[in-house]
């Protein structure tokens, strides 16, 4: 028998698609706001799809990147109100958020900021404010967005993002996170764009995901696995339509992403005043790092899906 391949190259990983984040960043005249999907650590789920991932790579990514990068932690005050607790370690998303902040600074990474989305005054969510004010850390409100999703005048308004406060930052590239799906970390990064472009600079806005993986086949036991773990938020995999039409290329995304591209699109185009730099979710993606899982081709096919069932955290939902 030959030797097993190790699938997952972590220092290419790290190597490329650092380089390929600057590169976005650059295209943007050096402003981007990254919504950044999915666990900064201990991430084994991704670990046991991707045979020789390391569950900490993506902190060791950011770390390259922190003397470029502010951090933004968004939580969403209804997960607060409601005590909602995260499935892999038993504790609720406010205490995973200060968990966060604590083993990010481990990493000497420092967060700018924490934004408590779709805020209105609940008990919880002011104590949690408070809790994180007394400990010198900086937070921001913002609320639901009027308008969001099909009134795309109103959400581009100052009625719409311009009633968010502007977040202050100084880096080039803006690394935007948070526990679990629907922390409004989309919204964050729009409404930074909103008010950015108001003052005349040109910034831009792209996504980092883990799953599925674009330029594995659809039904790829890797994306088959993602696809079995997030069941419980109902997501699927697809070929992105946009995608096959713009460039008559088969890429996988999954079905939230591509069913909020259209609106996605004309909010980008609202505030930009001009047509979207990019034509599918796909574009969106920064995902050139996965020849990094070259290896992970063969090495998975063997695998059990039945291991595969630690839950995802990336999503998309309403502002």
């Amino acid at each position: 028998m030959g030797t097993a391949k190790e699938g997952f190259d972590n220092e290419k990983y790290i190597s490329q698609q650092t380089e390929s984040i600057l590169k976005r960043v650059e295209r943007f005249n050096n402003k981007l706001y990254l919504e950044f999907g999915g666990k900064l650590l201990y991430d084994y789920h991704a670990a046991r799809v991707l045979p020789g991932y390391d569950p900490n790579v993506k902190m060791r990514l950011i770390k390259e990147l922190k003397d470029r990068a502010d951090i933004l932690l968004c939580i969403y005050a209804g997960d607060i109100e409601r005590k909602k607790i995260r499935a892999d370690f038993g504790i609720t998303y406010d205490a995973d958020a200060m968990k966060l902040i604590d083993d990010l600074r481990s990493w000497n990474i420092s967060v700018r900021g924490v934004v408590i989305t779709r805020f209105e005054n609940q008990p919880s969510a002011v104590l949690f404010k408070n809790k994180l004010e007394r400990r010198g850390i900086h937070v921001f409100t913002h609320r639901f967005t009027k308008g969001y999703p099909t009134n795309v005048d109103l959400i581009v308004s100052d009625e719409g993002y311009g009633a968010n406060e502007r977040i202050p930052t100084e880096k080039p590239l803006v690394i935007v996170t948070g526990p679990g799906p629907g922390s409004g970390k989309m919204a964050t990064c729009l409404s930074q764009l909103y008010h950015d472009y108001k003052s005349g600079i040109k910034s831009g806005y792209a996504k980092f995901e883990t799953f599925p993986i674009w330029n594995l086949p659809l039904k790829h036991p890797v994306n088959v696995a993602y696809e079995a773990a997030t069941a419980d938020i109902r997501d699927f995999n697809q070929i992105d339509p946009f995608h096959l039409e713009a460039y008559g290329e088969a890429c996988v995304n999954y079905n939230r992403d591509v069913e909020v591209f259209p609106v996605l699109r004309r909010i980008l185009e609202k505030i930009t005043g001009e047509p979207s730099f990019y034509k599918s979710p796909t574009d969106m993606g920064d995902r050139s790092h996965w020849s990094a899982t070259e290896a992970t081709r063969e090495s998975t096919a063997a695998r059990p899906l039945n291991s595969w069932t630690a839950r995802s955290s990336r999503g998309i939902t309403p502002h």
